[in-house]
Order: C-alpha cells, then sequence, then structure tokens
C-alpha cells in the first residue's frame, strides 16, 4: 500500500501556540484509552507517526501533523480516563476545548469511540457539546476487529439510535487499525469535507510557510 505523505508540523500545549495557517484542518478526539495513535497511523500508513504507547493519556499536547501538503490531521490529548492526575485532565480537557470552539481553520471532528464499549457519558457529552457549537463529527468506532461477528453492526445501530435527531453528524463508521476496515471510507470524508481549501492550502504553501518543529515532539 502506498504511504500517505504525512509529516509533523508543531504541537501546542496552549492556545496561543496554536499554528497560524490556512490549511483546513480535521481534529481526532476520543477517551485516551480508544485506540487514537493507532488509527491516525492506519490513515496515513506510516507505524509511527503518531507513537503508540500501553499507557494511554502519554499526548501531552495538541499535535498537528501537515498531511500531502493539503490539510492538517490534529491529534487532541484524551479525554477523561488517563495516567495523570485530576488536574492535568481538567488542564488537557480546557486546552481541547479551546481549539475546538475556537479553530477557524477545523472542518471536521473525528470523534473515536471504543466499539467493545457502551458509549460513555463523555463521549456523549462530547456529542451534544459539538452539536450545540454546530461543529460536524464523524464518529468512528475503533478496534471493530476485537467484536465478534454481527457485534460491530448491531453497535453502530445503537450509535445512529443516539444521534438520530441531530444534525451536526456527518457519518459513522465501524473502524480497524488492524485490518484497514473503514479507512477508504474515512479518507473519503476527509477529502470531502477539505476538498474546497484544497487551493488555499496550495496558496499558503508555495507563500513559504515552512514545517517547524520549535515545540517539544510529544507526540504519544
Amino acid at each position: 500500500m502506498k504511504q500517505v505523505h504525512a509529516e509533523f508540523f508543531t504541537g501546542a500545549s496552549a492556545p496561543i501556540h496554536f499554528p497560524k495557517t490556512e490549511w483546513p484542518e480535521i481534529a481526532f478526539v476520543g477517551r485516551s484509552n480508544v485506540g487514537k495513535s493507532s488509527l491516525i497511523n492506519s490513515i496515513v500508513r506510516r507505524k509511527q507517526l503518531a507513537l503508540t504507547s500501553s499507557t494511554p493519556g502519554k499526548t501531552q499536547q495538541i499535535n498537528f501533523f501537515l498531511v500531502e501538503k493539503s490539510w492538517i490531521l490534529v491529534d487532541l490529548p484524551g479525554f477523561g480516563y488517563a495516567s495523570v492526575g485530576k488536574v492535568k485532565r481538567l488542564e488537557f480537557s480546557k486546552l481541547n476545548y479551546s481549539y475546538l470552539e475556537s479553530r477557524e481553520q477545523l472542518r471536521m471532528v473525528c470523534m473515536l469511540i471504543d466499539s467493545r464499549h457502551d458509549p460513555s457519558q463523555t463521549d456523549i457529552g462530547l456529542i451534544e457539546w459539538l452539536e450545540n457549537h454546530h461543529i460536524k463529527y464523524t464518529i468512528l468506532l475503533t478496534k471493530c476487529d476485537k467484536l465478534k461477528a454481527g457485534a460491530e453492526e448491531e453497535r453502530k445501530a445503537q450509535i445512529k439510535g443516539l444521534v438520530q435527531y441531530c444534525n451536526y453528524c456527518v457519518d459513522i463508521l465501524t473502524y480497524s487499525a488492524e485490518t484497514g476496515l473503514g479507512r477508504e471510507q474515512l479518507w473519503g470524508i476527509i477529502k470531502r469535507e477539505s476538498k474546497e481549501h484544497d487551493i488555499i492550502g496550495m496558496n499558503v504553501q508555495n507563500a513559504g510557510i515552512t514545517v517547524h518543529t520549535s515545540i517539544e515532539e510529544d507526540i504519544n
């Protein structure tokens, strides 16, 4: 399979560090043990663009990755459970919401939910928040390769019922970073949501914006 060109752009531990670009951004968010890093790596067909770990919660800043020199993949710290104290978790949550609420470049949020479990109150609360702030989102049901036959469709039907009256849910996809299930569908959605901004992105690139790593690359 052809590898997708993707590179670390910058990291931000505070809103003041958010990069000033015109590229469209697709943000990835979920609970810290939902398999976000593995999913991100599967999208770009790279093993360690986002470093995976057996210890959830190691992403402690917002990481921006430039993909195909046309859009930016944004990896947000995990919500909820993480191997850090309560104060740190609140700091991560505040940083995440600051990005989601204020970022003009944001085109869509990819919200990850572990397909093996019912959606948590944190998951439901985030869906409500995105709806209230009129932000498009696609729900990705992760780790579907670990389910018994037929269980993934049951979970998808459950989530469809949950969002049946929502206005900003773009799609619900079953996904497996191990098998590649759902990758092509997600790639198509991302390209569609950012397509109208491709020309802007190329113009910014030609204007001389360069990739940099001036902030510590903590990219779990």
